[in-house]
């Protein structure tokens, strides 16, 4: 019996995405391990967004505050979830992005995707977070080791 991935016409539950504070590498391997049962899959692949200790104009970056309005955030996740399942044959994927303070050297954002083969993990997981980029609600606040801030443009 082959397995296949799940059908692009069948709907997949909303997922809660946002996590507060750091997404932590223990959370990380948990999350690789749980996979290690799923025999279909053949490919992961994982982006992990950190946050970088950028100088900026002279002012050393400590961390970055993230906010979002979280309702239509939420929902604009669930979308691209849904028309990445439609446009790759996934076996599944998971997105976990952080809200409040994340430290420099800490992830912000983590985006795993599975599949049969790694040509659909990898180019799913590329789409994935450059739409997330482009298109969700989501904000971050630069924190200054000087105690001053400014918001990050997204590129």
């Amino acid at each position: 019996m082959e397995n296949k991935p799940v059908s692009p016409d069948k709907a997949h539950r909303h997922k809660q995405v946002f996590v507060q504070g750091p997404v932590g590498p223990d959370f990380i391997a948990e999350s690789i391990a749980k996979h290690s049962a799923k025999t279909n899959i053949g490919a992961h692949s994982i982006f992990l967004g950190q946050v970088r200790n950028d100088l900026l104009d002279g002012r050393e970056v400590v961390a970055i505050e993230y906010s979002a309005y979280a309702e239509m955030a939420e929902e604009k996740f669930h979308e691209i979830r849904e028309e990445t399942f439609a446009r790759y044959p996934l076996t599944c994927m998971h997105i976990y992005h952080s809200l409040g303070r994340v430290g420099a050297g800490e992830i912000s954002l983590f985006v795993f995707t599975s599949g049969v083969h790694r040509r659909e993990a990898i180019d799913a997981c590329n789409e994935v977070v450059e739409r997330i980029k482009q298109e969700v609600p989501v904000w971050g606040k630069e924190l200054f080791a000087d105690d001053t801030y400014t918001w990050k443009e997204n590129k």
